[in-house]
């Protein structure tokens, strides 16, 4: 595919100028526009849409700041170049306040054209580029890929909704594997600082005075190996969101610095004598009791109140079993693309068998199952033969307890005997089905020999048709 040439218009009362700019433009390999009337400029910049104006000052009708207001009006990011024989510094600080990319004083040489548009050109794609990479980020974190349909998760939803409008510290409540980090990202993503830093911290996985550090930075010379000043995360984050993961971890001794930066907006290095302005947003999680933990006091309680503006309560992925369906499709979706593979259909049954598991890894546990079947997979359908043994096993467990008696009516060792025997005959069902009674196959998943295979299937009078 050939590149784009960029568009370039120029805008000059002298015609003789106008064609030794497009000769000289054309030969640097730019499309090159021009218009001697500078009213009639204003109807091409809209139609044209240039990625570059250069404009003369001094023209009759319009004049250049005219031309650069329009272009502004037209489009903030619409690239304005003014050229004049008249250079004078308050001229110059004028355009460039004004919002004028550079301002090249007449006579100019070919070179020092070049190097103005090659400069106005990259800062121009490094602001689409960056531009797209948050897009791409909004649209990686926004809403939409938090599934969910029970009205668990639309309270949630209804939630984020509201504390992306506001600068609130927010404190997001769940077990472990519910996802809130994701939702942490989420809300920054559509906030008004999304363009700023989001910077993740697990508290729990520093001892406090390396969390300080990593929080707050040190100064050169803090302590043994501190060879050079380094800027902490809130530093880094100004502007931006700061997640602290697992806070309920975090030391009572650091607690006290954090609430001071809280309420301050300010920090200072470890080492450090001097304060230091930071304009953070501050997310948090646990997957503990906070108020608890206040009670006994691991926790200050002040800090709490300062955390806990708004609290978000992730539900565990068994009480919002409805959801489960949907996000088996979007992660056999997700997994499936990143893996290249087809996955054309999803058995019934392997929404049936998931819903009715615990789930005690929540969602995170859900995406790796899914992720562990798609690798294992032959073909293109997901069949509960690609499921992991312990899922299959406690879903038996279900069936058999819901529909065999078996407290009441037996001894301990006649229900055991029962009960293996009622699972060897529903593995083996299974096994053999999706085998598709290929008994060699079946044999190698189930990690039993062929003769193993005939003898419980004689036992428990099964075909390879079943």
């Amino acid at each position: 595919m050939t590149e784009r040439k960029a568009k370039i218009l120029v805008i000059d009362d002298e015609r003789e100028m106008l064609e030794n700019y497009s000769r000289l433009l054309t030969k640097m390999g730019y499309s090159c526009t021009t218009e001697s009337d500078s009213e009639a400029a204003l109807k091409t910049i809209e139609r044209l849409q240039p990625d570059i104006v250069l404009a003369d000052l001094k023209m009759p009708k319009k004049d250049g700041f005219e031309i650069l207001s329009f272009c502004k009006d037209l489009d903030p990011e619409m690239i304005v170049i003014m050229i004049t024989a008249y250079a004078t510094i308050e001229n110059a600080v004028r355009a460039v306040k004004k919002g004028a990319f550079d301002f090249i004083p007449k006579p100019f040489s070919l070179d020092q054209l070049r190097i103005v548009i090659e400069r106005a050109l990259t800062q121009k794609r490094l602001k689409e580029e960056n531009y797209n990479l948050t897009r791409q980020l909004r649209d990686i974190f926004g809403f939409k890929n938090i599934v969910g349909k029970s009205p668990l998760m639309q309270d949630v939803f209804e939630m984020m909704n509201k504390v992306t409008k506001t600068d609130a510290n927010v404190l997001i409540i769940g077990e472990t594997g519910t996802g809130k980090e994701l939702i942490a990202r989420a809300i920054h993503a559509n906030s008004r600082r999304y363009a700023k830093p989001f910077i993740p911290i697990d508290c729990a996985s520093f001892p406090e005075h390396l969390l300080e550090d990593e929080l707050f930075g040190h100064e050169k010379g803090a302590f043994t190996g501190a060879y050079k000043t380094k800027k902490g995360l809130f530093e880094v984050a100004d502007g931006g969101t700061v997640f602290l993961d697992e806070i309920g971890d975090m030391g009572i001794n650091l607690q006290a610095k954090l609430l001071r930066v809280i309420q301050e907006r300010q920090l200072r290095r470890v080492g450090g004598t001097s304060f230091i302005d930071v304009d953070v947003r501050i997310l948090s999680a646990t997957n503990k009791d906070l108020k608890e933990a206040v009670e006994k006091g691991s926790f200050r309680k002040d800090l709490f109140y300062r955390l806990n503006v708004i609290t978000i309560h992730l539900p565990p992925l068994r009480k919002r079993r409805e959801d489960i369906p949907l996000l088996v499709d979007h992660f056999v979706q997700q997994c499936a693309s990143d893996m290249g593979k087809k996955v054309s259909r999803v058995d019934c049954e392997v929404y049936s068998i998931l819903q009715s598991y615990e789930w005690p890894g929540n969602v995170r546990e859900l995406k790796n199952v899914i992720e562990r079947a798609i690798t294992l997979m032959d073909g293109e359908i997901l069949t509960p033969a690609y499921l992991p043994d312990y899922i299959l096993q406690e879903k038996m467990k279900q069936d058999l307890i819901t529909s065999t008696p078996i407290f009441n009516r037996y001894s301990y060792k006649e229900a055991k005997e029962r009960w293996i025997a009622a699972f060897e005959k529903e593995y083996l069902s299974r096994l053999l089905r999706e085998a598709r009674g290929n008994i060699s196959l079946a044999a190698q998943r189930a990690g039993l020999n062929r003769r193993t295979i005939y003898r419980l299937m004689k036992r428990y009078n099964l075909t390879r048709q079943v």
